[in-house]
């Protein structure tokens, strides 16, 4: 396979804004640049065989590849957080809302 350095420069764009989509969507903060990165990468995968496999078709572009990543992203850190223990979910019911205004 033979990838130009622009669409290396798109996937990685895409990974990035996604990944901190993600992380502001599902923890409320992202991961630093190379942890946004590399959920957003894993995300654009997810999203890219799950939702055709649910029938869902965003398009074509980088817009939508981004929404596809995000998606992705967010169920990647939703599985996580449910697998490690619900980290921020759990928190609220213990006397707290998870941060500290």
């Amino acid at each position: 396979m033979n990838m130009s350095s622009e669409s290396l420069l798109v996937i990685l764009f895409v990974g990035l804004v996604a990944g901190w989509l993600a992380g502001q969507i599902v923890r409320g903060t992202g991961f630093g640049i190379i942890g946004d990165l590399i959920v957003g990468i894993l995300g654009a995968f997810i999203g890219s065989w799950l939702l055709p496999q649910l029938g869902i078709h965003l398009g074509m572009g980088v817009i939508s590849a981004i929404i596809n990543a995000t998606i992705g992203a967010i169920l990647l850190l939703l599985v996580v957080r449910l697998f490690r223990g619900g980290g921020g979910w759990g928190s609220r019911w213990s006397g707290g809302w998870g941060r500290r205004w």
